[in-house]
C-alpha cells in the first residue's frame, strides 16, 4: 500500500474500534485509537503473514502485549482477511471469538494470549529467541504501553533480548502520555524510555509522530537494519488519535462512548476519510 492507502485503512480501523466499543457498551478506546496506524503498518506493510494460511511457521509473529487495545488488532485482522469485519460488533459478546483480550485458541491471526501487562513482551522474547535456536527468519514483534513498561516484567525481558543478541525482535512502545489513571510522569514516570532500553543493549529508535505513516515506515526499515541486537521503536503518539474529544484525555482509557458520542466520534471519522478520499 501507499501512503494514502495506509492511512484510509487506518481510518476504517479507527471506525471499527469506535464501532465495536460502542456495540460492547465497554472497551479501551484510548490506546487502541493511538495504536491504529502502527496496526495498520504492521498488518498492510511490515508483517509477513498470510490470512490463508494463518498457522504458517514461517510467518512472522506479533504479540499485543498491551492487550487491552484488542479492538485495534482486532479491526487490522479483519480488514486483512483473517476474519470478516462485520464480527467486529460482536465484540466481548457472550460467544464472540472477539473477547476483551486477545484469545490464540479462539481467533484467527492471533499468536498469543495476552492481557495480563508486561508479560506479552515475554512471550514474545521466547518465540525470537525459538527462531534463533532453529534456524529460522521470522521476526518477532510486539506492542507496549507506556504505562505497561512500568512493570518490572518488561525489563527482566528486554535484559534478557538483548542479552542473547535478539535482533530478530522488534519490541514497540506507544507512548501516548496517559494511562488509566493520568498522565505517565506524573503516576511513576518510565522516562527516559531510549535510555533504559539502551540500558538493555536494545537499539532505540525515537519517532516523533507515531501516527505518521513516513515516520513508522523509517523506523521498521532502520529496525530492519539492525544486527546483533533488538530494536525498540518508540513512538509518541496521541490517545484518542482521530476523534476530537478523546484525543489526550486520559478518561478515555476504558470506557464505551454512549449512544450520542458514539454518533459524533463516527461522524468525525467519516468526514476524515472523505477529506483523505479527496486528495
Amino acid at each position: 500500500m501507499n501512503k494514502l492507502e495506509l492511512q484510509k485503512m487506518a481510518n476504517e480501523i479507527r471506525k471499527d474500534i469506535v464501532r465495536s466499543i460502542h456495540s460492547a457498551k465497554a472497551g479501551h478506546p484510548g490506546g487502541s485509537l493511538s495504536a491504529a496506524d502502527v496496526f495498520t503498518y504492521l498488518y498492510f506493510e511490515e508483517l509477513n503473514v498470510d490470512p490463508a494460511n494463518p498457522d504458517d511457521p514461517k510467518r512472522d509473529r506479533f504479540v499485543l502485549s498491551k492487550g487491552h487495545t484488542a479492538p485495534g488488532l482486532y479491526a487490522a485482522l479483519a480488514h486483512k482477511g483473517f476474519f470478516p469485519v462485520e464480527d467486529m460488533i460482536t465484540l466481548r459478546h457472550i460467544g464472540s471469538h472477539l473477547q476483551g483480550h486477545p484469545d490464540m485458541k479462539g481467533t484467527p491471526g492471533i499468536d498469543m494470549s495476552s492481557g495480563s501487562l508486561g508479560q506479552g513482551i515475554s512471550a514474545a522474547v521466547g518465540m525470537a529467541l525459538a527462531a534463533k535456536m532453529r534456524g529460522d527468519s521470522y521476526r518477532v514483534y510486539t506492542l507496549l504501553g507506556d504505562g505497561e513498561i512500568q512493570e518490572g516484567q518488561v525489563w527482566e525481558a528486554a535484559m534478557f533480548a538483548g542479552d542473547r543478541k535478539l535482533d530478530n525482535l522488534v519490541m514497540i512502545v506507544d507512548n501516548n502520555g496517559l494511562q488509566i489513571d493520568g498522565d505517565i510522569a506524573d503516576v511513576c514516570s518510565p522516562y527516559p524510555i531510549d535510555k533504559k532500553f539502551e540500558a538493555f543493549n536494545c537499539h532505540a529508535i525515537n519517532v516523533e509522530d507515531g501516527n505518521d505513516m513516513d515516520q513508522l515506515k523509517a523506523a521498521f526499515d532502520e529496525a530492519r537494519s539492525v544486527k546483533g541486537m533488538p530494536s525498540v521503536i518508540i513512538l509518541k503518539t496521541v490517545k484518542g488519535k482521530g476523534v476530537s474529544f478523546m484525543e489526550n484525555v486520559a478518561s478515555w482509557h476504558g470506557v464505551a462512548p454512549n449512544d450520542e458520542q458514539f454518533q459524533a466520534a463516527m461522524e468525525e471519522l467519516e468526514k476524515a476519510g472523505e477529506a483523505l478520499c479527496q486528495m
